[in-house]
């Protein structure tokens, strides 16, 4: 009996108890700027989250305070877009205009802007145009041609390979307006001028120079005597320069190398006054020149045989390479040293020059080396040709001077590479972006668009 009557209880209890359920919580997408408590649900995407505690401004999936749930643990609500996650909120890629305006932000400083206005080319039919003597000459041609008349090429360059032209070096001044420029903040246009030319000319002396003791010509004198790299011609394969060529390499991809008619990789050996060699040389110059590496990486004898042989070295005078600043800026005055140079013992003058030119093997030894005492001497002989006036505290020498650093004042950064940073407005969480690096990439900053083919390349998309 009371079996029985403890069942119909039971049965009782269960008949007449109420019946509850959990509510299912709901899962908005998520919001930067709003406050979650522990226990709340949020969407991103098809993921879903929930707060493990207080939280603002922590992007799901970016901060621990967030734990990933089933999705069947909430209900979706896409009334609010939310700041990132969504479809309807940020586009995961950014718009052509977007893009420029980050490029912009990243570049805006002054010494980008110095460089960029350094670098600076002519048009070519202007360029092609110029004439010694023309009226219409660029400013910066004129003034050259006050300083070093064409008997004056001829004095200080008896022994020139033919191809060294008067008519030829002016067209490779006029292809860079920056060099013998005016300025506009006081410096003195005309002297910076003359130094300009004396320390080209004193590099010409030792990186094409005869050499000669024996020459009846002093050796300051003797520049521009190799056109081509001694020993090296077109059929000569121990001066290819051609292992950067195959396509395996990044460089060879970047850069891809012409053929001759037998099928084998053009020579990229050196040429003209800078003897400019390796195609990842040559194409960032023929960039600059024409708009295209394609014109010199298939005619790299353009160099030679054209003005382009002295413009070459013009190109290397005015672009910097980080952390080095250009040559150019350091003798109009431009580069200002900071505390970081003055700890490596760098200092503006004609030694800080031959540094940039060939730092690692002729500087910072303690002593001048064979090649910088030859570089120093042409200088002083140019410098008083051309009424220089060197400075008792100039400094002539690199023999103590340590490398550049990369804290110092020419220290800009100049090629773009793949931004890895996550970005929470983005669906996706990838940045789209591109950044500044000091090492060498296929993409130049100083290169019209190359931010947007950055961003496409790395993040395989197109910005319309």
């Amino acid at each position: 009996m009371r079996s029985a009557m403890k069942r119909k209880l039971i049965s009782l209890l269960f008949v007449f108890a109420p019946t509850t359920y959990a509510a299912t919580p709901v899962c908005s997408p998520w919001q930067a700027s709003k406050v979650y408590v522990k226990g709340d649900y949020v969407q991103v995407q098809s993921k879903v989250w929930r707060a493990k505690w207080w939280s603002q401004n922590n992007q799901p999936g970016a901060a621990d305070v967030w734990e990933e749930r089933l999705p069947g643990e909430c209900t979706p609500d896409n009334s609010n877009p939310g700041d990132a996650g969504n479809p309807a909120g940020s586009p995961a890629v950014p718009s052509r205009k977007e893009a420029e305006a980050e490029e912009a932000k990243k570049t805006d400083n002054p010494l980008f802007k110095r460089i960029q206005a350094s670098v600076r080319t002519l048009d070519g039919a202007a360029v092609d145009a110029v004439q010694p003597g023309r009226s219409a000459n660029p400013l910066n041609v004129k003034r050259v041609e006050r300083i070093l008349s064409a008997a004056d090429w001829q004095n200080l360059f008896p022994l020139r390979d033919a191809s060294y032209s008067y008519m030829r070096f002016l067209q490779a001044i006029a292809k860079f307006p920056a060099v013998c420029d005016d300025y506009s903040d006081g410096r003195n246009a005309e002297a910076i001028c003359r130094k300009t030319l004396a320390t080209m000319f004193a590099h010409f002396a030792q990186e094409t120079g005869a050499h000669d003791p024996n020459s009846s010509v002093p050796q300051w004198r003797q520049g521009l005597y190799f056109l081509r790299e001694a020993g090296c011609s077109d059929n000569d394969t121990s001066c290819g320069y051609n292992a950067e060529c195959e396509p395996s390499t990044w460089q060879g991809q970047t850069w891809p190398c012409g053929k001759d008619a037998s099928g084998r990789w053009k020579k990229y050996y050196g040429r003209g006054a800078k003897q400019l060699s390796y195609n990842y040389n040559y194409g960032p110059f023929s960039d600059a020149m024409f708009g295209t590496v394609r014109t010199l990486l298939d005619k790299p004898e353009l160099v030679a045989d054209t003005w382009l042989n002295l413009a070459s070295a013009i190109f290397f005078f005015v672009y910097p390479q980080p952390p080095k600043p250009s040559m150019l800026h350091v003798v109009d005055g431009s580069w200002q040293i900071n505390d970081a140079d003055r700890q490596a013992q760098l200092s503006p003058g004609f030694g800080a020059t031959i540094h940039i030119i060939n730092g690692g093997i002729e500087c910072g030894q303690g002593y001048d080396k064979p090649q910088a005492q030859n570089r120093i001497s042409y200088y002083q002989s140019l410098a008083a040709y051309f009424a220089v006036p060197i400075a008792a505290n100039e400094a002539l020498s690199c023999a103590n001077m340590k490398p550049f650093p990369a804290g110092g004042a020419g220290a800009q950064l100049l090629y773009w590479e793949q931004d890895w940073s996550y970005d929470p407005r983005r669906p996706d969480g990838k940045s789209y972006a591109c950044k500044l690096v000091s090492y060498q990439t296929p993409h130049y900053a100083l290169k019209a668009g190359d931010y947007v083919r950055c961003v496409e390349h790395h993040f395989k998309v197109v910005l319309k």
